[in-house]
This record gives C-alpha cells, structure tokens and sequence, in this order.
C-alpha cells in the first residue's frame, strides 16, 4: 500500500486539499500590462491636457488679437468719416481764397462808384475785374459754351422759345438769353437758348440756299 503523504498538522489531507495544492496563491493588486495601461492613460491624460490648455491660450491670444484689430477698424473708420466731411466742408476754400481778391476789387469799385460820376471810367473798372474772374474760372477749368450760330444741340442747350427766322436754318440757335459753361469738359450749366422754327411758308428753304 502506497504511503501517503500527510500535513503537516498530522492529518491526512482530502480530496479538497488536494485540488486546491496546484493553485497558485493570488497577489493583491492589478497584473503588471493592468498596470502599464494604466500609466498610459496617465499619460495620454497629461497630454491631452497640457494640448487642451495650449489650445486655451492660443484662442485667448487671438480674440486678444481680434479685439484689437476692431478697435483699430473702428477708430480708422472714424478718422476717414471725418476726413470725409472736412474734405467736403472745405473742398471750395482753394477757389474761395482765389476769388476774394476779385470781391474786394468790387467792393472798391462799388465804394469809389457811390462818389463817381465818372461812367466810363466806373465802366472800365468793372471790364477788368470781370476779366480778372473769367480769368481765374478759366484756370479753374471752366470755360462757356457757344451757342450763337449753332445748331441746337440738348446736351448743351435749353430751349426757351422757338421764333420763324428767315434768314436762319430752322433748330439753329439766334439769340443765347444765358451763357451755358462746361467744367473739364463736363456740362455743369445749359445755356438758355432762343432756336429758329421752321418756316411755314417755306422761307426756311431760302435760308438754306
């Protein structure tokens, strides 16, 4: 008969010792990969982290960033705003300061006329100075339109009356009541026409002869 073996205690061991003897004892705690993940996650957790906050400071800079460029529109939107009206305000103060000459030479001649009875000289002081405007208008860019002779034309002319002509084409312009001028090329005032009409008799034929 085999000899058993027995505890150490003496007894003999049973059936359920003898199962639970191939059994390692269990060690308190996670495995060592349980372990690794976990440090991994760690990890993984500091990185995402440490992204998150650097993600937090870049969208601070740029709103930073942002704010200071709408505070930068705004006040240039406000300095061009008050270019705009000073430049209107102020776009005639070239032509004015020119032209001031021109009114202190009518106030002289109006001061000097009041004691006059000179005409012819009063006459002649008021020839220059309209010859002094023209002039300065015309440095202006301004110059008249002709009418007298022309054809009528309604980019330039405004007719006022039509009257039979005998002796002029009809739509030709016989009388200019007022001057027409262009600025640069550019109509800015039309001349206030008086244009022939065609004849009824058919004297307008002859004219045209």
């Amino acid at each position: 008969m085999p000899e058993t073996n027995k505890k150490e205690d003496g007894t003999i061991p049973n059936e359920k010792d003898i199962d639970n003897a191939g059994e390692q004892p269990s060690i308190e705690g996670t495995s060592p990969g349980a372990k690794d993940s976990d440090a991994d996650l760690d990890i993984e957790i500091d990185r995402m982290q440490k992204q998150l906050l650097e993600s937090e400071q870049a969208a601070s800079a740029y709103k930073d960033q942002l704010l200071r460029l709408a505070a930068e529109f705004d006040n240039f939107r406000k300095r061009a705003e008050a270019e705009k009206v000073d430049f209107i305000k102020f776009s005639s103060e070239k032509i004015i300061k020119d032209l001031l000459p021109i009114l202190d030479d009518f106030n002289r001649a109006l001061s000097s006329g009041k004691n006059s009875t000179d005409y012819a000289s009063f006459l002649k002081g008021m020839e220059m100075i309209h010859q002094k405007l023209y002039k300065i208008l015309e440095e202006k860019g301004l110059k008249p339109i002709e009418s007298l002779g022309k054809e009528f034309d309604v980019t330039y002319h405004d007719v006022l009356m039509q009257i039979q002509r005998p002796d002029a084409k009809p739509h030709t312009i016989v009388e200019e009541v007022e001057r027409g001028y262009t600025l640069h090329g550019k109509v800015i005032k039309h001349a206030k026409v008086i244009v022939a009409s065609e004849s009824k008799d058919g004297s307008e034929k002859e004219a045209e002869k």
